[in-house]
Order: C-alpha cells, then sequence, then structure tokens
C-alpha cells in the first residue's frame, strides 16, 4: 500500500516522501522581483517537504503582473535566487522554480504603461493588484507568432538562468488563466491560425514551450501545471475533457518529470464541475501525476492508496505548517492558516509560524 511517506522516484530525483509543497504566490520579493532574505528562511523552513515548487516567478519583464512576485530574467535574480536553493540544498531539501508569464491579466501599471499580452484581444473580468490598488483587467494586444516565438524563448532562457540559480528542475505554469491557460482555452483564445481554433492549435504553444524548456535542461528536470476546469481569472473551456486529454496525450512524448493537475475535489472548497477530468488524465497520462486542490491528510492517503495520482501538493497547510511532513506522521495538530497575511510584507504570517519542536 502507497502512503503519503514512501519515497518516489521522479525525473532525476528520488523524493524521501510524496508531499509535495505547491506553488504559492507570497508577495515577499523586492518591488523589483529580487528575491529577498525572508524568502531564503521561508523555503529553508520547509525542506522536510518530498519537493519544493517555488511561487510563480515572471520569465521575462512583460510576464511580470503581481506586486512583489519575484523574477528571473536578472542577473541579480540568479543570485538572489542561489541563496535560498543553497538554503534548501544544505536542509536536506529539494525545490523547483515555477516559470510564470502573466499574459492577459497584467496591468500596464506594471510594463511601462503599456497593454498587456494575450492570445487574443479579450479581456478577462476582474481586477489586477497593481502597486497603486485594484484596477480593472484592461484588453490585451494579441501577440504576433513572431512575438510567440520570441516568448517560447524567454522560457528557454528562464530555465537556464534556474538552472544556474541551484534549482532541481523547473515547473511551466500552465495553470489558473495566465499565458499557457490563456492559449489552451477557447474562452480566452480565439485566434484564427495555427496557435488557435482546434484543441491541436490551441495545445501548439504549451507544446512549444515544454520542448524549448526541455531543450534547456533536462525532461526529467521539468514539470508542468495546468488547471482543466479553474475558472480563476475567467477562464472556461468547451470541452474541458477532450482539450486536457489530448494534453496530457502529447506530453506522453517528453518523460517529463511529472505532471501537476489541480482541480478540487468534490465538497472542498475549491471543487469544480462534474465530470472531473484529473481522472481521464490519469487514463491517458503514462507519467508521475501530482494532484492538488482541498486535499488533507486523510484525503491525499486515499488517493495514493487507489492510485489516483503518485504525489499530493499542498498549499495552506504548509504555509502554516512549515513541518507538515513530520506532523502528518505523528498525528499531531496542525497551525491554522492566518489568509490575512498570504500576500502582506514582512515576516508575520509568513516564517513565524511554529514547528513542533518550538511548541515542545
Amino acid at each position: 500500500m502507497t502512503t503519503l511517506f514512501d519515497s518516489i522516484k521522479v525525473g532525476a530525483l528520488t523524493l524521501p516522501n510524496r508531499m509535495v509543497m505547491a506553488p504559492l504566490t507570497r508577495g515577499r520579493a523586492e518591488s523589483d522581483g529580487t528575491p529577498t532574505e525572508i524568502m531564503v528562511e521561508y523555503y529553508r523552513q520547509r525542506a522536510t517537504a518530498g519537493l519544493i515548487i517555488s511561487e510563480a516567478t515572471s520569465i521575462s519583464p512583460f510576464g511580470v503582473g503581481w506586486v512583489n512576485a519575484p523574477t528571473i530574467f536578472k542577473p541579480e535574480d540568479i543570485t538572489n535566487w542561489q541563496t535560498v536553493t543553497d538554503a534548501v540544498h544544505q536542509a536536506g531539501g529539494r525545490i523547483f522554480l515555477q516559470l510564470w508569464h502573466m499574459g492577459r491579466v497584467s496591468h500596464p501599471d506594471f510594463l511601462n504603461g503599456q497593454q498587456p499580452v494575450g492570445p487574443s484581444a479579450i479581456a478577462a473580468i476582474g481586477d489586477a493588484h497593481t502597486p497603486l490598488g485594484k484596477k480593472p483587467y484592461v484588453t490585451p494586444r494579441e501577440l504576433t507568432v513572431e512575438e510567440i516565438h520570441a516568448t517560447v524563448a524567454d522560457y528557454a532562457t528562464a530555465t537556464k538562468n534556474a538552472r544556474e540559480a541551484g534549482f532541481d528542475g523547473v515547473e511551466i505554469h500552465g495553470a489558473n488563466g495566465y499565458l499557457i491557460d490563456e492559449f489552451l482555452r477557447d474562452s480566452a483564445n480565439q485566434r484564427n491560425d495555427e496557435y488557435g481554433g482546434t484543441i491541436q492549435n490551441r495545445v501548439r504553444f504549451m507544446l512549444e514551450v515544454v520542448e524549448a524548456v526541455v531543450s534547456a535542461w533536462s525532461a526529467d528536470r521539468v514539470g508542468i501545471r495546468i488547471s482543466p476546469v479553474n475558472p480563476y481569472n475567467d477562464m472556461s473551456d468547451s470541452d474541458p475533457i477532450g482539450l486536457f486529454t489530448y494534453a496530457a496525450e502529447q506530453l506522453n512524448k517528453f518523460q517529463l518529470a511529472y505532471l501537476h493537475v489541480l482541480e478540487g475535489l468534490p465538497g472542498s472548497a475549491m471543487a469544480g464541475p462534474e465530470p472531473r477530468v484529473t481522472p481521464h488524465i490519469r487514463r491517458t497520462y503514462n507519467g508521475i501525476l501530482m494532484v492538488n486542490g482541498g486535499y488533507n491528510q486523510e484525503l491525499g492517503a486515499e488517493a495514493l492508496e487507489n492510485n489516483e495520482a503518485d504525489l499530493i501538493a499542498y498549499g495552506t497547510l504548509f504555509i502554516a505548517n512549515p513541518d507538515l511532513v513530520e506532523r502528518f506522521r505523528k498525528g499531531t495538530s496542525l497551525n491554522t492558516p492566518d489568509s490575512h497575511t498570504f500576500y502582506t510584507p514582512g515576516e508575520k504570517g509568513y516564517i513565524d509560524y511554529p514547528a513542533l519542536t518550538a511548541v515542545a
């Protein structure tokens, strides 16, 4: 019987357990995206996770769009992220960097007054969190084919930077209504060229990014995250099962480290529509499958036992419990996450959650 505490080979790595720290935007970088000292401590504290996936990190100046979120395109980014990866490795951990381009849900306030870009000139309904407060999303500028190719190259460059910064691998952010997801789902992609229309065409950009990232490093150092039915950032698709089953089938040829699916469990706060897409992906995808979305210890253990997944990613539980693996193993009580400090500056609600040793 597979448990949360069993080791597993994931690409080039052997993880000591199957509990992954999900990527979590926390807004503790400098205003220009440079990683900070308290980020070093934050990730070090959580190094007992089987794998840490870093917060979403912008691959280029045009990919930026969240206040105090980190970047990986400046020389100082590489240097400062190196202090994070060193700390995680010294504590015995493993860490992937999540590669992010915000696409249409950025804002001119982040882009020197320029329009954000997307697959089509379709604005998302909602508000951007800008340095000057919440502002409605603007209509993006449709990327040209040449710009699409340049963006694919940006992912490859960011991958090389992540490798230089000492990460163990990278996760491509293809979820939650950001650029790759915008190309995938037809609510945001109304193109009539080779990147739009059919499912095959809408998956093309994602596959080109994967190919570029794999070429820049190695397939066994690369994962990708998708969110088939997450409505976040005003997203939907007319045929999520068809779309994401095809995407999973195409991803098989790369032999990636893993495929990470965000889809809320029935009955959880993140629950999506029925039928769920993840079981279809499990049947189609031949590699390591990671799932995320409303799992606790019992539900995570159940998913592994029933062979629904190979890895369970935990988000807010890792925010509040840096030693979550030990707490699950011992069956002890959990700290309560403080949602008011998820995105606020400073140490409070970031590196001050007590570990069991501090409580004892």
